[in-house]
């Protein structure tokens, strides 16, 4: 009894009055509710006040706590305001505030004699808070999860209609958004992250901390507006793009804004540094009707990337123009091939051609490369000469060099497709 009046029954007769106070509390100290619907206030919200606000009466009428069944709401509610964009911190200092204005009234005509009662109910209080906040943390959390699994969901069938070339409008009106202009597909492939070998250490965990770290430097950078469909290995990601890219190229690959593929490399880079781990990435753009096109291309433009074993980064068609030509079968390919079939037996040779291609016919980086005598690089060069009729010293056998060596590459990676036989990106995915 506090006030002379047992506090039970001060709450049952006050509780009406203490919900609509307490509403009016929470508008005033957390002004985050303000964006709810008044219906919302004066409805739900009020009435789950007035709920917790008997079943606090009850665990002082009974002196015990309250059992945890009687929280299912608390956290049903948490889940909805999680639901709703409220921030947690906000749904949690509401149920500090709701017992800090019960303990107002109870206590306002309290008398020295009440100290014992006044201690008893401080307990239940405490045990009322913390029972609440567990419950609307686990809810906040079902909320969340609910939320953006729904999100997630949305976004998916999203880009799934855009891969499958079907009509997207409606999955994207459910996705809570508008079809862009225009996307940028990046075909990815992730390394595997030094953690995923390191003895002791699950690496699933790693894997997926991997990609985690990816994920999120990529939403940072793209703001949140990507499509993606991502595994430990690589996946797909659809930029959206705020102007249409040309139609009068390629409808596969659209040309874009020069400054657009230097800001994708500089947020794939960062996401790959955020991973920890090398990234390669095939590139295409085209409008939303072009997708499933523009996402076969990137993914060659990948094969190619890696047949050919170019460095991580983003790649474009126009950065392997030969490189994807020649990996198209052709009886042409197979002829340029066959020009360094002489050297098949002599690895060194190959090598040597090879590294000193990439130096840029500088003997002494050449042979600086390979660890040997520049006159050494200048015999085995004279030697490729007399086996195959190229002199890599001669600008008009450059060009067919090159070429064959890029066919040779393509038929021994044995990964290029028929042009007629594009790629199913979803199945790659």
């Amino acid at each position: 009894m506090i006030g002379g009046l047992p506090a039970d029954q001060r709450l049952i007769g006050g509780a009406r009055e203490l919900a609509t106070r307490l509403v009016a509390a929470l508008l005033d100290r957390v002004p985050v509710y303000r964006r709810l619907p008044r219906e919302q206030l004066t409805g739900e919200l009020t009435r789950d006040a007035e709920r917790r606000i008997r079943a606090l009466a009850h665990a002082v009428r009974t002196g015990l706590p309250a059992p945890a069944e009687e929280f299912t709401d608390v956290r049903e509610a948490a889940a909805r305001r999680a639901e709703e964009g409220l921030p947690l911190d906000a749904v949690l200092l509401a149920h500090h505030l709701g017992l800090e204005v019960c303990w107002e009234f109870l206590t306002r005509d309290a008398h020295a004699g009440d100290a014992a009662d006044l201690l008893l109910l401080n307990r239940l209080l405490l045990d009322q808070l913390r029972r609440a906040a567990i419950a609307a943390g686990a809810g906040y959390l079902d909320g969340q999860r609910s939320a953006g699994d729904r999100r997630s969901t949305a976004r998916q069938s999203l880009l799934t209609a855009l891969l499958a070339g079907t009509p997207t409008e409606e999955a994207a009106a459910r996705a809570g958004t508008e079809l862009p202009a225009g996307y940028a597909l990046l075909c990815l492939s992730l390394a595997d992250h030094p953690d995923e070998y390191s003895p002791g250490i699950d690496p699933g965990i790693a894997a997926r901390r991997k990609l985690r770290r990816f994920g999120a430097e990529l939403d940072h950078r793209t703001r949140q507006s990507a499509l993606t469909a991502l595994t430990p290995s690589g996946g797909l990601v659809l930029v959206p793009l705020d102007t249409a890219p040309d139609p009068t190229t390629d409808p596969t690959d659209g040309r874009v804004a020069d400054e657009l593929w230097p800001q994708l490399s500089a947020a794939l880079a960062a996401a790959a540094r955020a991973a920890g781990v090398p990234v390669l990435a095939g590139a295409a753009a085209a409008v939303p009707a072009k997708v499933p096109g523009a996402a076969a291309l990137a993914y060659e433009v990948l094969d190619v990337a890696r047949a050919f074993g170019l460095p991580p980064g983003l790649h474009r068609l126009d950065d392997v123009l030969l490189e994807y030509q020649l990996t198209r079968p052709s009886r042409a390919r197979s002829r340029l091939a066959a020009l360094l079939e002489p050297l098949a037996d002599g690895g060194e040779l190959l090598t040597t051609l090879r590294t000193h291609l990439a130096g840029g016919l500088n003997r002494r980086r050449t042979a600086g490369a390979l660890h040997l005598h520049p006159n050494t690089v200048d015999y085995r060069l004279r030697r490729i000469a007399v086996l195959t009729g190229l002199d890599p010293a001669r600008p008009a056998d450059v060009l067919r060099i090159t070429a064959a060596i890029a066919a040779r590459t393509a038929e021994q990676s044995g990964s290029a497709r028929r042009p007629t036989e594009p790629p199913s990106p979803a199945g790659q995915l």
